[in-house]
Order: structure tokens, then sequence, then C-alpha cells
């Protein structure tokens, strides 16, 4: 399998080589209501976020009518009258990609069935997300696959093997892909979240980009993720927790996505690399460093002793701490007086 480190979303390139992503999960947050989608669409720019992300639910294509019963762990109504009220009609999700456009984000959103897909194809998505729950379900994988752009799949609730089946998928279609790393609680306790998961599927899929889709109450396992070399980082967003919504909970709001923006920025620059000692150290050498310095006056062939030489800053000698025993014993050429550097030709 060839390596694809990284992938275009419009003008940003993705994985390998470059800074985090940090995708601001807007998703349900909304309730429904467009202009608090359009307020955190502006909260999330404020923030200096690059990539918003929506939900798209075509409510009679993507659940049959048993899931009128079916009452999700972080919500006290059932999913399908949650997705009826907060799901936008295909002129509003016209609506909402304009807007996150004109303001110069990337947008992106979930299709939870066929129909959603084709209503967002429609709309001329430039790149899909597919959530956890639709990580093997292999149809609508195949019809995005189809579409030949950009996916970032979840993966939360599958295994490696599971997962294997939809990256054959996306190798058939050739399409660019990401890998998110991600634990279906709400919220995540830290000792669930795993990120030892994100080599293993490195390993398991050396041609994708890998990231986290973080349930969590803090932006720490997201940072943590970074230093593992992350390059997407999804997280939910809001503008107020205070406002109703099942994912308000575990949602940033503007001044924790603008730190983790930030913070993963900085993660980034300072990971990679190895030990050694930089040009840019020299100056902190020269007076941290220490030499070999007379202790007292030191006669002509006076024989060198922890009496009479000691270590000392700066590091501008040339004789440095690192050589002082091997130089014990050995004799002087000259007189030695005492606060000097000793010298190579000091000594016989």
């Amino acid at each position: 399998v060839k390596r694809m480190p990284f992938f275009r979303l419009g003008e940003r390139c993705v994985g390998d080589g470059y800074r985090p992503l940090v995708i601001a999960e807007i998703g349900i947050n909304h309730e429904g209501d467009i202009n608090k989608a359009f307020r955190m669409i502006d909260d999330a720019r404020l923030a200096g976020c690059e990539c918003v992300k929506f939900q798209s639910h075509v409510i009679e294509d993507e659940m049959a009518p048993s899931a009128k019963n079916i009452v999700p762990s972080n919500a006290e109504e059932s999913i399908w009258d949650i997705m009826k009220r907060c799901s936008f009609s295909e002129a509003e999700e016209a609506q909402l990609k304009q807007y996150v456009e004109k303001k110069g984000l990337f947008f992106l959103s979930t299709p939870f069935s066929r129909a959603a897909a084709l209503r967002l194809e429609r709309l001329g998505a430039k790149a899909y997300k597919i959530g956890s729950g639709e990580c093997n379900n292999y149809p609508l994988v195949e019809l995005v696959a189809s579409f030949k752009k950009p996916v970032i799949l979840s993966t939360g609730m599958n295994s490696i093997d599971s997962i294997g089946v939809s990256v054959d998928i996306l190798r058939k279609y050739d399409v660019p892909f990401a890998l998110l790393h991600c634990t279906s609680m709400y919220p995540t306790p830290y000792a669930k979240v795993r990120l030892g998961a994100l080599k293993q599927l490195r390993e398991a899929f050396p041609d994708a980009v890998i990231g986290l889709s973080d349930h969590c109450e803090t932006i720490y396992p997201c940072l943590g993720a970074v230093a593992l070399g992350a390059s997407i980082l999804e997280r939910h967003f809001t503008s107020d927790k205070s406002w109703p919504g099942p994912d308000i909970p575990i949602s940033m709001e503007p001044q924790e996505l603008k730190e983790l923006i930030i913070a993963s920025r900085a993660i980034y620059e300072a990971s990679g690399g190895e030990k050694g000692i930089l040009p840019e150290e020299q100056p902190t050498i020269d007076f941290a460093y220490a030499c070999v310095v007379a202790e007292k006056d030191i006669a002509q062939g006076e024989v060198l002793t922890e009496a009479n030489i000691w270590v000392k800053r700066p590091g501008t000698g040339e004789i440095s701490a690192s050589e002082y025993k091997a130089i014990l014993g050995r004799k002087t050429k000259i007189a030695i007086r005492a606060g000097s550097q000793l010298r190579w030709e000091d000594l016989l």
C-alpha cells in the first residue's frame, strides 16, 4: 500500500508534515435553529478555527420507525425525536454551507443516510466525514467513496478488522482518507480514551492520515494525541454551554477551542527531532558549561591535584569539566595564577 501521508481539504494540506487540523463539530448543537448555527460558525472563526462540521439528517431515510423507541444514553428522548428536531432542510443546509465558505472556513458534514449523502453531493461538498456509527455501514461508505472526495472516517465502536473493510472500499475508489480513533462514550473518561490506538491504526493502515475524535470534557486528550502524531482533532463545539442539547456537556466553548488550536500547534512544532547539541545552544554553552580552573597559585612543574584545580563556569576555557580527571597527575609547564582557566599548552 502506498503511503499517503496527507491530502487536501480545499487549500489546506492535512496529514504528516502539516500542523494539526482542528475540526469544530457543531453537529446538532444548533437544535434546528439556523441562527444558532450561524453564531457558532462566527465564534469558531474568531477562535481561529479552519473547519466546522455539521450532521446531515434525512430522518425517514436514516431510521426505521423502531428508532422512536430508542433513547440515547446522553438524552431523555428518542433518537428519532432528537434528530427530527435538529435536522435542517436541503435549502437550510445549502445556506449553512454558503455561510461557512463565505467566512473562509472549510465545510464538512456527516451524512447519516443515503439520502443525506446524495444531498451533500448535490450541494457540492468537497469532502466527507463518516461517523463511527457508519464505520461498518459498508453500503454508505461505498456510496460516499464513489463521489471520489477525501473521506474522514471515525472508528469508535469498531475493531481493526471492521475498519479494514471500510478502508478496502476507500482504497478501491482511490480516495484519500483519514481514520479518527474515537471512543463512543458521552462523556469519555480519560481511562477509556486509549491513545495507544493511534499507533495501532498507523501501523495497520499506513496510507491513512491519523487523528482523534474525542468526547472527553477537556482538551487534554487531544493535546496528547498531537504528541503521538495525530493530524486531525475533532471535538464538539458550542457558543454557549448553557444552551440545551445532548452534546452540549461534552462541547468546547470558543475560548477552549482557541486554546486547543494554539496548544496543538505548539505541541506539533515541538514534536519530533532527536537528542543532540544545537548550534543555537552555543551562547548558553559559553556561560553554562564549566572548565578547569586553578584553585590557587600553581608553581611551574607542580603536579595537578584535586587540591589545586577544580571546575567552574564559564565554559569559555580550553579544558572542559569532562576532561578534569584526565589531567589530574600531570605537571605544569609554567606557573599558573589562581582563578585562571587552564590551557593545554600550559601542561606537560
